[in-house]
């Protein structure tokens, strides 16, 4: 047994089964090995009693050397030790058999082996971790074996000398087997090393004149399974039994495969074991990834090679770009403080990935503070214009919500926000020392431009033209709605940009109506008409606490409302 490892005892329990009693319980006592005694607790499922010293007992410590007794079975608690056989008995008759052999084979006698292989995938898949795991399994062998005296599971550790290169990670043998259990080193590496299950077949008479046949006068047989795969290095079942005198005179002339049931029956316990610890490998390694990968990733990466996958490919995305506003005014005042600084700003950057994740976005990068995200990678997301809008009107509305609060510890901060579409390459990126998965592009830069001029333009969330264009299309008015802002040249580019706010609906966002919004579009037409004062007639249909508004009324008077004489319609940026 596993030290400190509950083992419930009974007819169908979790680790040591007892079938062959009836005034068992399906679930009669917990066991526990604490070292050097056993701790026995009879559970309130058991129908009949537990002895101990030849008194009822309900929780009572058993020694080495004691026993206890459950209806007619007698349990003892003995000290053995497992050695390996560096040198085995020759055999009379030894073969190896590959895996897809064993599996193309049939069943002799199917029918006393089916309720044991139905339970198989339950037992296995039950444990919660490698100790339970390996009693649970020993236990089946056992019981699906019945011509087996002794059952294993070991693993070959790869550079240690060949006495010590072997262990045995869990073993148990029948009750009524009194003999000393000592696996062939030989057999178990010759397994190993081959990737198929070998079986060796002694013949007593002869194997009794060798001095290391002592050990296992008593047995026929032995057979080694590998259990192949990156999540068992080494593993292997390893199982030794006796035969009967008509199975003995039938091995001398079909061999080996007179234990074919067997070893078949081990070869899908390896294979169930095998496929079990993949499954938590990968399990393990996403578990582990999560913090790096968006789970749009892990999906796509989910039984894929991980080098096509992130392979850096040209695809339509979505940008978004949040910058934290605020962020340097709470620096200079939590200067003494710069862990909680840590923690505020750490809270800000969750609710953003936490609304770009939610939608099926890829978290691309962190700059200081602010965060980028993109949608149409890895796989294609014909909505992925919609999924960004959702994103950032989420993280608008979030960070809204927060400003009301002033006991929040976001309440101080603002956000500004760019979404843009178009193409970019997008996978995993960088030098030979250094990658990470992000988009690289104009795309991209468009949209870190466009979070910028949101301080410029005073509106939290900017689109760009073509995913404007798309919003009116292909999104709901319930969804969001567009406003254009300006045509504007932003700083440092000479093409000029139509430039957009993503508004919420109107439900979420009545103050700029449906109205309000043709109002001002109207405006900005005449203003690009170079008609200023039907422009400015126009802004004064808008609400006054509408700060886009107040961006063209400024831009209007400080020209005294008349259009410069080279006037194209578009508005410089003069900053960043």
């Amino acid at each position: 047994m596993i030290p400190h490892l509950p083992v419930v005892l009974g007819r169908a329990g979790s680790g040591w089964e007892v079938p062959w009693d009836s005034q068992i319980s399906r679930r009669h006592a917990q066991l526990v090995w604490n070292s050097d005694y056993l701790q026995v607790v009879r559970l309130e499922s058991a129908r009949n009693p537990v002895f101990f010293r030849g008194r009822q007992q309900h929780a009572f410590a058993v020694r080495t050397g004691e026993h206890f007794v459950i209806g007619g079975t007698t349990f003892s608690i003995s000290d053995e030790r497992v050695n390996i056989s560096v040198d085995s008995p020759p055999a009379t008759n030894e073969q190896a058999f590959s895996p897809a052999y064993l599996q193309s084979v049939s069943y002799r006698n199917a029918d006393q082996r089916i309720e044991v292989l139905s339970r198989l995938p339950e037992v296995i898949s039950g444990a919660t971790n490698d100790e339970e795991l390996f009693v649970r399994l020993i236990s089946l062998l056992l019981t699906g074996t019945p011509r087996a005296t002794a059952a294993a599971i070991v693993a070959v550790r790869e550079g240690d000398a060949p006495e010590d290169a072997i262990e045995v990670l869990h073993w148990d043998r029948r009750s009524d087997y009194a003999g000393s259990f000592s696996p062939s080193g030989r057999l178990i590496r010759s397994a190993v090393e081959s990737g198929k299950s070998v079986v060796s077949i002694w013949n007593r008479a002869r194997a009794q004149t060798t001095a290391t046949f002592a050990d296992q006068e008593d047995l026929d047989w032995a057979f080694c399974t590998p259990v192949l795969g990156e999540a068992c290095p080494g593993w292997a079942i390893y199982m030794t039994g006796r035969l009967d005198p008509q199975a003995r005179l039938a091995a001398q002339s079909r061999g080996p495969e007179e234990l074919q049931d067997e070893l078949k029956f081990a070869e899908l316990a390896a294979t169930t074991l095998h496929n079990l610890r993949e499954v938590r490998l990968l399990e393990h390694r996403q578990s582990s990834l999560r913090p790096f990968f968006s789970p749009v990733v892990l999906e796509a990466l989910a039984g894929q090679d991980p080098n096509q996958v992130l392979a850096p490919r040209e695809a339509e995305v979505s940008v978004l770009f949040c910058d934290l506003r605020g962020f340097s005014r709470r620096s200079e005042q939590g200067a003494g403080d710069l862990l909680g600084l840590l923690n505020r700003v750490s809270r800000a950057l969750g609710v953003m990935t936490h609304c770009i994740l939610e939608q099926g976005g890829v978290v691309g990068d962190f700059h200081g503070d602010a965060a980028m995200g993109f949608w149409g990678w890895p796989i294609e997301q014909p909505d992925a214009v919609e999924r960004a809008c959702r994103a950032a009107l989420s993280i608008r509305a979030a960070f809204g919500e927060v400003a009301l609060r002033d006991e929040h510890p976001l309440t101080d901060f603002r956000v500004g926000i760019g979404v843009a579409t178009g193409p970019a390459v997008a996978g995993k990126i960088g030098t030979v020392d250094q990658v990470k998965v992000t988009v690289f592009g104009p795309v991209v830069n468009l949209a870190s431009r466009l979070e910028a001029m949101t301080k410029v333009l005073r509106a939290p969330l900017l689109i760009d033209e073509q995913t404007a264009r798309r919003v009116r299309t292909e999104v709901s008015p319930d969804v969001a709605r567009v406003r254009r802002v300006a045509k504007v040249r932003p700083y440092g580019l000479e093409a000029a940009v139509e430039v957009s706010e993503l508004l919420p609906p109107v439900g979420d966002f009545p103050q700029m109506s449906d109205q309000h919004i043709a109002a001002y579009e109207h405006a900005l037409d005449a203003l690009q008409a170079r008609d200023w004062d039907d422009a400015f007639h126009w802004l004064h249909q808008v609400p006054a606490d509408d700060r886009v508004k107040d961006y063209l009324t400024v831009f209007i008077a400080q020209h005294n409302r008349m259009p410069p004489p080279d006037w194209d319609g578009v508005i410089p940026i003069a900053t960043k």
